[in-house]
């Protein structure tokens, strides 16, 4: 008979969030197959188990699948775990899952701890509906092109980034989506772990001249619908305009276009909050 493949999530920064289960699978099976076998190699360290492990990153994992294939058809269990969170969810893995499942060889998912869904709900945006979009293109024109694509989904956003690209990316939201709630979080789990809300332009001036490091997630708000508009946050939006150097009538005007609302009502309130 053939074995099994178990998909096992680990932890995304601290090492207490890991589940039992994923421990007693982990010692359970014949192998793992590591995304970095360093990495994975100090978990079981600190779990106090000792397995033969495989890597599986992007470079090899179609041949690496092929393999692993060949060793699951002898009846063998193994284990595939990324460096963090759930194989397959921008990690290594889904290549491997779907061989199995064309082969009719079992798999078994062994939840555990997920940036994405961890982001979402500490974002503080909305979060009954949300869509992952992963690493967007590094290519400036198809990044924003992808962004563009989102501009009237009404639903939350949630992307990963390198810190080093952050900046970029957060320009990028302002020019293709307009001047948007967003959280950046950082390190989540971890022992700096940092969430920055706000409008996308106020944390993209926040993190001016800053050096971001760690792991990188962004959730932003999904596109407003035309139900009822909160004139405070046209005025806050407009006032942002006129901050950058545009004329209160025109960023009335211009907000009242995009967004809805009264241009004279918002630009009572700009000129009586000077």
């Amino acid at each position: 008979m053939a074995g099994r493949l178990y998909v096992v999530g680990t932890p995304i920064g601290n090492l207490g969030d890991i589940t039992e289960r994923a421990i007693a699978t982990l010692r359970s099976v014949d192998l793992v197959a590591a995304e970095d076998t360093r990495r994975t190699g100090r978990l079981l360290l600190h779990l106090g188990i000792k397995k033969t492990m495989r890597s599986l990153f992007e470079g090899n994992e179609r041949e690496r699948t092929r393999e692993l294939l060949a060793e699951l058809r002898e009846g063998r269990e193994v284990a595939l775990v990324s460096d963090a969170g759930m194989p397959g969810v921008s990690d290594p893995g889904h290549l491997l899952v779907r061989a199995c499942v064309e082969e009719g060889i079992d798999v078994r998912v062994v939840p555990g701890p997920s940036a994405v869904t961890a982001a979402v709900v500490v974002s503080g945006l909305p979060s009954e509906r949300f869509v992952f979009e992963g690493f967007l293109p590094r290519k400036v024109a198809v990044r924003r092109e992808r962004l563009r694509a989102m501009a009237d989904d009404p639903r939350t956003v949630v992307l990963f980034e390198s810190p080093l690209r952050l900046s970029t990316l957060l320009a990028d939201v302002v020019a293709e989506l307009g001047d948007r709630r967003i959280a950046v979080c950082r390190e989540l789990t971890k022992l700096h772990e940092e969430v920055i809300r706000g409008r996308a332009s106020e944390v993209l001036a926040l993190l001016a001249g800053a050096e971001t490091r760690g792991e990188v997630v962004v959730v932003v708000e999904g596109a407003r619908g035309p139900g009822p508009v909160d004139l405070d946050e046209l005025v806050d939006e407009a006032r942002l305009l006129v901050e950058g150097g545009m004329r209160k009538r025109e960023a009335a005007a211009t907000v009242a276009h995009e967004r809805g609302g009264s241009a004279n009502a918002i630009y009572d309130v700009l000129v009586r909050r000077r």
